[in-house]
């Protein structure tokens, strides 16, 4: 029940938070933590670091996704065209039996992120095992 004062011409009730409870909650939650804190064990995240591959790739085939969506493939110096539907077929024709050969996937930044990612999935599906994105940062 709130305070009643009598000051002056009537009786009027004092509105006051009761801070006694909430410093209670608080002290019992922060002595919760502390007594919990030291038994939680933290655990290790192993990230991969870059340049500590286990060995450099032989070749390296980039797939250049140009403004109008259409797809180059380079490798050795040469240029070709490809399709979405070929691009897979020819990587795997430029690898052959080269199992350490690199595949980079390089975008302009106007292309759609789902052609990219239609391009990665197509040429996971066709069992390339190195494949990965080029990133240039922007000045």
């Amino acid at each position: 029940m709130p305070a009643v004062s009598s000051r002056g011409r009537g009786r009027r009730t004092i509105a006051e938070i009761n801070m006694v409870p909430f410093i209670d909650v608080m002290l019992v939650l922060l002595i919760i933590f502390m007594v919990t804190a030291p038994m939680i064990t933290p655990s290790m995240v192993d990230l991969p670091s870059v340049g500590k591959a286990a060995k450099q790739p032989d070749k390296v085939i980039q797939v250049v996704i140009q403004k109008d969506e259409r797809l180059e493939l380079v490798s050795e110096g040469k240029t070709d065209s490809a399709t979405l539907s070929s691009v897979a077929a020819s990587v795997k024709n430029l690898i052959g039996q080269d199992g350490n050969t690199a595949v980079v996937i390089s975008a302009d930044r106007t292309v759609k992120y789902e052609t990219v990612v239609k391009v990665m999935d197509s040429l996971q599906r066709a069992g390339v095992a190195r494949v990965g994105l080029s990133v240039q940062l922007a000045p």
